[in-house]
């Protein structure tokens, strides 16, 4: 350190004519080479491995991140947290540090009919409507949305893209977990709860968009159900609006092969070149599974600048097929992973989709080095982040995004040993190893409790309501 300022100041401290507050003054004046002052933040997260997930996918051992407000102000080795005078510190206990999971589909209210009917056929006919026609309500959707925003919180789930009845109440409840939604009222050409018609649920979509555009955890849009369940002139409709206001549409594509043949028979287009003819295809266009879909509907898909939600379990468990995601992620579509609702899927959690995702994709190409957990976890971040137009803000831990963080134990028998983390998190981890989720810079699960809820009190008021919902249930 050069020390001749210091000795400067003491020459002139010692001058007989120099006052006494000048000379407090320029003893208190700091010296070059002492240590510079420390940057103030809300938050930082040490002694972890972060998955970074940018462009480069950066892993940084013993890893810290920075959070200011809402926001990642730094990531750095271990270094870095020298710089900052943060409010709160949390030790990752080496633990896995990565990107907030995204859902890029589901149903979250039907968490109160998980378990019912699972292996019944043609269930969503014979079943789910009839059941949501005498069930659906505000008090079930806010209650079913409360349920499963808890489980997909305490499995590292950030943002997710729903779709269901009275949307705003489960958008009240996501909300109030603190969680980012994505929430697309549906509407059908049947009557259901909330409308006797399309066109009223349209309207309920509207105000729903009205009420939340300017909401920063909630972004409302609408969710048409199928191209073959609403009408081509209310899907012209919707195309219009989402226009206007510049909203997300999210709708169930390609999902079964009777989808995909009638539309052939009936318009000679496939279900995605249908929806294109109308002008839904763009990049505020969320496509649920695409399960059926030609090389030139995925060339069109990419085009076009759609997401995808590719949602494995729930394809698979109802026996409908493999859909081509690995391909989509390989030509550079913008897909993301889903659950699909509760009753299809059953679990809300990403972790317990990816290694399912892997293991399928290798099966049905017959290679098991396609799919490597690098792409899955890559879907279930980024990728999912890509596919509702959020990469710019999500999916990655960059300087700069928004700070939504999860934490993943490693003390845990089946975590460990880790020679590969990504291996580890697709091959290993389930959701029970997160440990702390933070959402918008807030933390709302730490230690594996949930701090924005009484868990116990959510668990009563569902026990509560399956009484009622076993009770019909049983008519059907």
């Amino acid at each position: 350190m050069t020390l001749w300022p210091l000795m400067f100041s003491l020459s002139v401290v010692n001058m007989k004519k120099t006052p006494l507050a000048l000379a407090v003054c320029i003893l208190s004046t700091p010296v070059m080479g002492f240590a510079a002052e420390k940057i103030a933040a809300d938050m930082v997260i040490t002694n972890g491995t972060v998955l970074t997930m940018n462009p480069n996918r950066d892993i940084i051992e013993n890893g810290v991140i920075v959070v200011k407000d809402n926001k990642i102000i730094n990531v750095g080795d271990k270094t870095t947290a020298d710089k900052y005078k943060a409010t709160k510190t949390i030790d990752a206990n080496d633990g896995i540090v990565m990107p907030g999971m995204i859902n890029t589909h589901t149903h979250a209210a039907m968490t109160v009919f998980r378990s019912l009917a699972d292996d019944v056929p043609d269930r969503l006919n014979r079943y789910i409507f009839p059941l949501e026609k005498r069930m659906v309500s505000e008090e079930m959707s806010y209650l079913g949305s409360l349920h499963g925003s808890i489980e997909m919180a305490k499995g590292g789930v950030t943002t997710m893209v729903d779709m269901y009845l009275f949307e705003e109440s489960s958008a009240q409840a996501v909300k109030q977990i603190g969680l980012r939604g994505i929430m697309t009222q549906n509407i059908i050409r049947f009557p259901t709860a909330d409308g006797k018609d399309a066109k009223e649920t349209i309207a309920r979509a509207v105000s729903f968009i009205e009420k939340y555009k300017d909401d920063e955890l909630i972004t409302p849009g609408f969710g048409p159900h199928a191209p073959h369940t609403v009408n081509k002139e209310d899907l012209e409709t919707i195309k219009t609006l989402s226009d206007k206001y510049d909203v997300p549409v999210s709708m169930h594509v390609a999902e079964t092969e009777k989808e995909f043949n009638r539309f052939k028979e009936q318009y000679g287009m496939t279900p995605i070149e249908y929806l294109d003819s109308i002008g839904l295809l763009n990049k505020r266009f969320i496509a649920a599974h695409a399960i059926f879909v030609t090389d030139s509907d995925i060339a069109l898909m990419k085009k076009r600048d759609v997401g995808v939600a590719h949602n494995m379990v729930a394809n698979i468990k109802s026996a409908k097929g493999i859909s081509p995601a690995l391909k989509m992620h390989d030509d550079g579509l913008r897909i993301g992973l889903g659950t699909d609702g509760p009753m299809s899927g059953n679990t809300l959690d990403i972790i317990g989709q990816m290694g399912y995702v892997a293991k399928l994709h290798k099966l049905a190409n017959k290679d098991r080095s396609v799919m490597p957990p690098l792409k899955v976890v890559e879907m279930a971040t980024i990728g999912g982040a890509r596919a509702i137009h959020r990469d710019d803000e999500l999916g990655s831990l960059e300087t700069g995004k928004l700070a939504d963080i999860v934490i993943v134990e490693t003390q845990s028998t089946n975590m460990q040993p880790i020679f590969n983390p990504y291996s580890v998190l697709v091959y290993s981890a389930n959701a029970a190893n997160v440990d702390t989720v933070i959402v918008n810079g807030q933390v709302i699960v730490e230690n594996k409790i949930l701090k924005t809820f009484d868990e116990n009190k959510a668990r009563e008021m569902m026990q509560t309501f399956s009484k009622k919902v076993a009770e019909i249930a049983a008519t059907l």
